[in-house]
């Protein structure tokens, strides 16, 4: 599993991530929508910590800047 993120990604969808936890505690967002949100913000979390997308991989994207020998 190769990094294909770079920190601009991984900076934005945890940005992303804060917005979607800060519209959740302060009753912004509820229900269904609070629920497919909370799971979108797991999954960027994540990808973030790892520097790794699964989707990027299947659609051959990479945005890490680092030149391969």
């Amino acid at each position: 599993m190769k990094a294909n993120m770079n920190l601009t990604d991984r900076v934005i969808r945890i940005i992303a991530v804060i917005i979607i936890a800060a519209l959740y505690f302060t009753n912004q967002i509820s229900g269904t929508l609070a629920l497919i949100l909370g799971i979108v913000a797991g999954i960027f979390l994540l990808t973030s910590l790892i520097s790794f997308c699964p989707l990027y991989r299947l659609l051959g994207i990479s945005t890490n800047n680092k030149i391969k020998k």
